[in-house]
């Protein structure tokens, strides 16, 4: 048998915490460079590859991932919403224009970046050899500690687009704090 809920109950604002994390997640397809693939850039890092993502912007996808794990903290609309593909201002925009107007918004509040982990998954170039690069890049470009930044890199061991190369693929969570 249900019972009711019980009522009385209040939103707390004195008590709240001062953390909220985001989870944010990007997709896009590659194409050969030589037919409208892009350079590929993780992070602000142009990476040596035959094949690119196919974007409006520069089409940095773990860029984008942050830029929406940011956002998704702050609970503000999507990067798709602020920054969109049918607006000319963007097209082959620098990724990093996004991430820094998320975190103006966030630093506008009170909120500063406590960590962030990511996980790129590719499965060509593979992401080792760059990881450090990639990770000082980003701890640039969010103006943080490179401590505070982790970046991982997997693949999809030869499953669906992402595996067969057709695709790269970004999760990104950030967490934030304020306080």
């Amino acid at each position: 048998m249900f019972q009711s809920r019980p009522t009385g109950f209040a939103i707390m604002t004195d008590h709240t915490p001062n953390l909220r994390i985001g989870h944010g997640h990007d997709l896009h397809r590659l194409a050969p460079t030589s037919a409208g693939g892009q350079p590929l850039i993780l992070g602000g890092v142009i990476l040596d590859s035959p094949i690119g993502p196919v974007a409006h912007s520069d089409g940095d996808a773990l860029l984008h991932a942050i830029t929406d794990a940011v956002l998704g903290a702050l609970g503000l609309p999507d990067i798709g919403q602020l920054f969109p593909d049918s607006d000319p201002t963007w097209k082959g925009a620098a990724s990093d224009r996004f991430v820094e107007e998320a975190l103006r918004r966030a630093r506008a509040d009170g909120w500063w970046v406590a960590n962030l982990d990511a996980t790129v998954i590719l499965e060509r170039p593979r992401i080792g050899p760059h990881k450090d690069e990639i990770r000082r890049s980003v701890a640039r470009i969010m103006g943080v500690d490179e401590s505070r930044v982790n970046v991982k890199g997997k693949t999809h061991e030869g499953v669906d687009a992402v595996g067969e190369g057709r695709a790269i693929e970004v999760h990104a969570v950030v967490l934030l704090a304020r306080g």
